[in-house]
């Protein structure tokens, strides 16, 4: 098990078993089956049947020797008792298991997902990565509405937006209030293709906590108001108002838990919200405004590898990034590395090497320096005797001098520059011979 899983989009918590009116839908539909493999067999059987009368017809009026013999053996093989074929095991367990969950199929971008459990489509979607469109997450506005092209479906919430006729009659349905009730799903749905496809929201929040995680630091948490949440991808950075003030932070968790935004505040930061907060001033239910999302510092189809690199608190767009990749599955090994010269060191300590014992392919380097691009250059040599000749797509962040200097290293080793997924650049580095897609020569 994922040790600090982020909890499942819309509130929901572990998949258990699916409802009671969703488990008998689902085994009706195999039960149907079943009964349209029996009639099959038994129509296949009146057919033999009727084929061997004819044959014994045709030998009383004298036919060729060929035509009786032919007759003769179907006869013993009709009475013959009928031998059960060796039992796949795979595929009882896969009957079993669509039982327990249904396959879903996206339309137009052919994404497919699981649906497990009680998870509603909206649930099993997000988590699964797919950026479908929604808005409230409970019913309310009608934003994450699809179309049922094949199999059924099964409300399992309270719905109070309304559905017009022709939508009904069309296969419109919510995602946030429906499951899958056929063990096949095939759906029409609105998914972003990237940050350019989410809007800009403005939405008030309230202070769940502000605790800190060290000395110098602080896990500033917000909860989205129940009727409204916001829609992000990971990475990415929203802007904060409260009580006059104003800052601009990275989300530190992935969007697989939509109710609850994280942020992490050093006491370094000049602006008077990140003071205010350390002075404790910003108490437990106040609103704080949010308006975002911003930023194209998002994960992208890739390798089978990733590597993360994070100096200081751009730890806080890595995590949500890392978190989204473990959530999705979405890569066979999974490295960071993560440099500090603050006093505060690795704050998140803990929870890395948690991750490290709990996932075979999680692996955590940490390196502590006094200056950000000195420390970059020792992380670029400790990265090539670590890395060879992988399938690589790297995400950095960080102050500007370690991006900076993280590129230009990574770029010297040959990694081609379309691999390198940078936060907080203010210059590009120079280019470097490329080695080609899947080739990160790190190392002799």
């Amino acid at each position: 098990a994922l040790p600090h899983r982020p909890p499942i989009p819309g509130g929901g918590d572990a998949p258990g078993l699916p409802p009671q009116e969703v488990l008998a839908q689902r085994l009706y539909a195999q039960a149907r089956e079943l009964a349209d493999a029996r009639d099959e067999l038994q129509r296949s059987r009146s057919l033999l049947d009727e084929l061997s009368r004819s044959l014994h017809a045709l030998n009383a009026q004298s036919a060729p020797p060929a035509l009786a013999a032919l007759a003769e053996r179907l006869d013993r093989a009709l009475a013959a008792p009928v031998e059960s074929p060796a039992k796949d095991v795979l595929a009882i367990i896969d009957d079993v298991l669509k039982i327990m969950s249904a396959q879903v199929s996206l339309r137009p971008s052919g994404r497919e997902f699981l649906v497990e459990g009680r998870n509603t489509l909206l649930q099993a979607a997000l988590s699964a990565g797919c950026r479908v469109n929604y808005g409230c997450a409970d019913g309310s506005c009608g934003l994450c509405k699809a179309r049922v092209v094949e199999g059924s479906v099964a409300q399992t919430a309270p719905q109070r937006y309304a559905l017009s006729d022709a939508e009904k009659t069309q296969g419109y349905t919510l995602l946030c209030t429906h499951t899958a009730a056929s063990s096949d799903l095939v759906l029409e749905a609105l998914e972003a293709r990237g940050p350019q496809d989410l809007p800009l929201q403005t939405l008030e929040a309230r202070a769940r906590a502000v605790t800190p995680l060290a000395e110098h630091t602080l896990d500033l948490h917000l909860v989205m108001p129940e009727q409204q949440r916001l829609r992000f991808l990971s990475g990415q950075e929203v802007r904060l108002a409260w009580g006059g003030l104003e800052t601009k932070l990275p989300i530190a968790n992935c969007p697989c838990d939509d109710l609850n935004l994280h942020f992490f505040l050093a006491r370094e930061r000049a602006d008077a919200f990140t003071q205010a907060a350390f002075a404790g001033r910003l108490n437990k239910g106040e609103a704080v405004r949010v308006a975002g999302p911003e930023g194209d510092f998002v994960l992208h189809d890739g390798g089978s590898q990733v590597v993360f690199i994070a100096c200081d608190l751009g730890m806080a767009p890595i995590k949500g990034l890392m978190e989204h990749t473990m959530a999705i599955d979405g890569a066979e090994a999974i490295s960071l590395y993560w440099l500090t010269t603050r006093s505060d060191g690795h704050f998140l300590d803990k929870l890395c090497r948690a991750w490290s014992e709990a996932l075979d392919q999680f692996d955590v380097s940490l390196f502590t320096a006094t200056d950000p691009a000195q420390g970059a250059l020792e992380l670029v040599e400790a990265m090539q005797a670590d890395l060879f000749v992988a399938l690589c797509d790297i995400y950095v962040a960080g102050p500007p001098e370690f991006t900076a200097q993280i590129l230009h290293g990574l770029r010297a080793a040959g990694v081609p520059r379309g691999q390198i997924h940078v936060r907080g650049l203010a210059a590009e580095a120079p280019e470097a011979p490329s080695a080609g897609r899947g080739a990160c020569q790190f190392g002799g």
